[in-house]
C-alpha cells in the first residue's frame, strides 16, 4: 500500500502596490529562532493543507490564522486565505491578546480582496 504524496500549495505573500511586501519586512524584525519557527509552521500549512487546530483556525469570510508558538515565548499569527491551488499570507503580528484585534482581521481582509481581484 502506497502512502499518499504531499502536494504543495504555493504561498504568495502580499505585495503592495508600491512593491513593499509588509509581511516580509515583519517576519524580518523577528529574532532567527522565531522567524525559523513561524517559517516551520506555514510548510507544514503549505505541505499538509487542510488542517486545523491547534495550528489552523479558521477566522471567517475565508480568512485563516497559523498559530505559532515562538521560543521567544511568544505567539505569532500569521492571517491567510486560500484561493483555488495557492495561499495568500496578509497579514502578521504578535498575539497581545486572546481574541484577534479588529483592526488587524480589518487589514487582513481588505489585503485579501486586493490579491483575489
Amino acid at each position: 500500500m502506497s502512502r499518499p504524496r504531499l502536494i504543495e500549495m504555493p504561498v504568495v505573500f502580499y505585495r503592495t502596490s508600491g512593491g513593499a511586501e509588509p509581511v516580509i519586512e515583519w517576519l524580518r524584525t523577528l529574532p532567527p529562532e522565531d522567524r525559523r519557527a513561524t517559517g516551520t509552521d506555514l510548510a507544514t500549512v503549505q505541505w499538509g493543507w487542510p488542517i486545523g487546530m491547534p495550528l489552523c483556525r479558521p477566522l471567517g469570510q475565508g480568512l485563516w490564522e497559523v498559530r505559532s508558538a515562538l521560543p521567544s515565548r511568544r505567539i505569532a499569527r500569521l492571517l491567510f486565505f486560500v484561493h483555488g491551488e495557492r495561499i495568500g499570507v496578509v497579514h502578521g503580528f504578535i498575539e497581545k491578546t486572546q481574541k484577534t484585534p479588529a483592526d488587524d482581521l480589518e487589514l487582513a481582509r481588505r489585503r485579501m480582496k486586493e490579491m483575489q481581484a
